[in-house]
């Protein structure tokens, strides 16, 4: 049955897909942000409202009186915006979706695979502090007013326009000259990488269904590289055959390039493996259907197109430079 779909945000990395996808499936899709994406174009047929997500009252004068039946917030990060939200939306909704992080879930994990039942703890990145907080009152709205709320966990989902390394096209360019690349940790551990196209379908499978109204889901797929291969098949899609990987262990990284700290020692650092069968109970049609070595091709591709984007970070190059030389030397 065709929905009206708000999308606060939707020209992001991982919204811009399910907007599509909602649009195809015959949905009336509304997408609210600031209307500069020009990488990620929302479709013809999508109605864009132009506002600033964090600005409340921008966003109130956009809306006017209209009612949705299912609001996706992609823009939120602290409960003070969720509130706003809550009495934005409520009895104007049928369905609020609220995209949380699976970094929210206890770092390191104390159980493989993470399930919705893992405890939600992460002390070392305030990022994920403030998800979790932002869950904590959705929860209490849903448990003490009725407030139809879903929260969507996803893990590290990525598009053509923004590589997985720490590096991002910092390691490409390395690579390409030859230099050694940095790999945190000793590159074993496993990391559940997804493709945007995949999460649109177990997220927009979600949108309008009454049975995940109240519940909360994380939307992440099944393919899980380690570091090494996600190093591999980036360098193969960039035609370096034998990339010169060198580890250096994450609170290293975090000590030279302390703004990397937080989404390393906090996340990546750690092997995340999903179990997703509670998705897949409501959305049989979700799964992995592109796995890394074919999404870093279809990267490569785009930023070979795009010299543009081809931008190295002068003081990251230098960092690895000097962890690459200190790694070797003891």
């Amino acid at each position: 049955m065709s929905q009206s779909i708000l999308f606060i945000g939707g020209s992001g990395i991982i919204s811009h897909a399910s907007v599509a996808r909602a649009a195809r499936l015959g949905h009336r899709v509304t997408v609210l942000n600031r209307g500069r994406s020009s990488s990620r174009p929302v479709p013809a047929e999508v109605e864009t409202l132009v506002a600033d997500a964090n600005d409340a009252e921008a966003v109130a004068a956009a809306i006017g009186g209209r009612e949705f039946d299912v609001v996706a917030q992609f823009r939120a990060f602290s409960p003070e915006h969720v509130a706003r939200d809550v009495a934005q939306f409520a009895d104007r909704t049928g369905q609020y979706v609220f995209i949380s992080s699976a970094s929210a879930y206890q770092t390191p994990p104390s159980r493989l695979p993470v399930r919705e039942s893992t405890p939600l703890r992460n002390p070392f990145w305030q990022y994920s502090r403030d998800k979790i907080a932002c869950e904590d009152l959705l929860v209490r709205e849903h448990r003490d007013n009725g407030f139809p709320a879903t929260i969507v966990r996803p893990s590290h989902t990525y598009d053509r326009t923004i590589l997985p390394t720490s590096g991002g096209w910092t390691d490409v360019a390395r690579m390409r000259a030859g230099k050694p690349v940095v790999v945190h940790g000793d590159g074993t551990s496993l990391w559940t990488i997804t493709h945007t196209e995949d999460f649109a379908v177990g997220f927009v499978g979600l949108l309008g269904n009454p049975l995940a109204v109240g519940d909360s889901f994380h939307i992440t797929g099944t393919h899980a590289p380690t570091w090494d291969q996600i190093y591999t098949w980036l360098a193969e899609a960039a035609g370096v055959r034998s990339p010169d990987l060198v580890h250096v262990a994450s609170e290293t990284i975090a000590r030279v390039l302390p703004e990397m700290g937080p989404g390393l020692v906090g996340d990546k650092a750690h092997s995340m493996v999903f179990d997703n069968s509670k998705v897949r109970s409501l959305v049989p049609e979700f799964g992995t259907t592109i796995t890394y070595d074919i999404g870093a091709v279809e990267q490569m591709s785009w930023f070979d197109a795009h010299p543009e984007a081809q931008v190295v970070d002068a003081d990251i190059d230098a960092a690895f430079d000097r962890l690459a030389a200190h790694a070797r030397s003891v």
